[in-house]
């Protein structure tokens, strides 16, 4: 936890959170807190100031909703002065405490994912020594399927490294400007040293795809380990405005199956277009969380939002 503090309250390239904390007249105690970190984004070329929650708090004894209340109540006062959005990814009991400070859903991160080693997943339906049987056979007929469709696509060196410092220009992609009305983050380098290197909740790797001829990468996909599941937090192209394109889904799904993993997900907001190279590579819905968020002033909001697990506090 300490680790963390640092990370978020003290070292953040964007500057400190704001942060409100809720004293017990009686007593004079502190016993709740509610925090919003900065975040850079953008609407097209537009900057866009953005606080996502990342801590709140209340101690037990006053874990009531008149406190969980006050200090939402009390940081939207004064995110107004400091962002144009604020926006978190609640619990679904949370929801309603937001909706009554005035929150709005801004719609919901998607875990999609794909099944790489079938036998466990069989063993849920069947048998367990009949999907001990059936798996090799399901893997193998997937993989030659993948193969086939992915043949002409096979236009990149794939490389695992331990920093996200070494991946180029690529992690400048979401810097340029966009024609689109859709709210994304702006993952430059900077912000993705921080965001991974360091992270105090648990080590990743990022897969590089690399033009095998200038070296230069073309793609990126910061990912973490849980077993033998592989999860996306966050990727880039060089050649697309946002996301990736369906060949460099199909490479990270390669490179997956070769490190012997047993599944691939990535949690995803994104507008169809950035959802289809996903989903049209086999990755389906599992699950999804809320977002809900705050916008002040009377600007234009963006059509589409684009967000993944590095827009989220860890």
């Amino acid at each position: 936890m300490q680790a963390k503090f640092d990370w978020v309250y003290r070292d953040s390239p964007l500057g400190a959170p704001l942060t409100m904390i809720l004293h017990h007249l009686a007593s004079g105690e502190a016993v709740g807190v509610a925090t919003a970190a900065p975040r850079r984004m953008r609407i097209g070329a537009r900057e866009i100031r953005a606080g996502v929650l990342v801590d709140l708090a209340v101690l037990p004894a006053h874990r009531t909703l008149g406190p969980a209340l006050q200090l939402q109540q009390a940081l939207l006062d004064a995110a107004s002065i400091r962002f144009d959005l604020i926006y978190g990814f609640p619990n679904r009991k949370a929801v309603p405490v937001f909706k009554r400070v005035g929150y709005a859903s801004l719609g919901e991160l998607v875990r999609h994912a794909r099944v790489l080693r079938h036998r466990e997943y069989l063993a849920l339906r069947m048998p367990r020594l009949l999907a001990a049987l059936a798996g090799p056979v399901v893997d193998l007929g997937v993989r030659l399927r993948d193969s086939w469709r992915s043949r002409s696509d096979s236009r990149w060196r794939t490389l695992w490294v331990d920093s996200t410092a070494t991946t180029g220009d690529a992690h400048q992609i979401d810097d340029e400007v966009l024609d689109r009305e859709v709210l994304h983050g702006v993952h430059d380098r900077q912000f993705l040293g921080w965001r991974f290197d360091p992270r105090p909740v648990g080590a990743t790797r990022t897969l590089q795809l690399l033009d095998p001829d200038s070296g230069q990468v073309q793609a990126w996909f910061v990912c973490h380990h849980s077993e033998c599941d592989l999860h996306v937090d966050d990727c880039g192209s060089a050649t697309q405005q946002l996301g990736v394109a369906r060949a460099q889904v199909d490479a990270l799904v390669s490179a997956a199956r070769a490190a012997g993993c047993r599944s691939v997900s990535m949690q995803l907001a994104a507008p169809p277009d950035s959802l289809a190279a996903w989903q049209n590579c086999g990755f389906v819905q599992r699950s999804a969380r809320p977002i809900f968020g705050r916008w002040f002033g009377n600007g234009p909001q963006p059509d589409h939002y684009y967000l993944t697990a590095a827009d989220e506090d860890e």
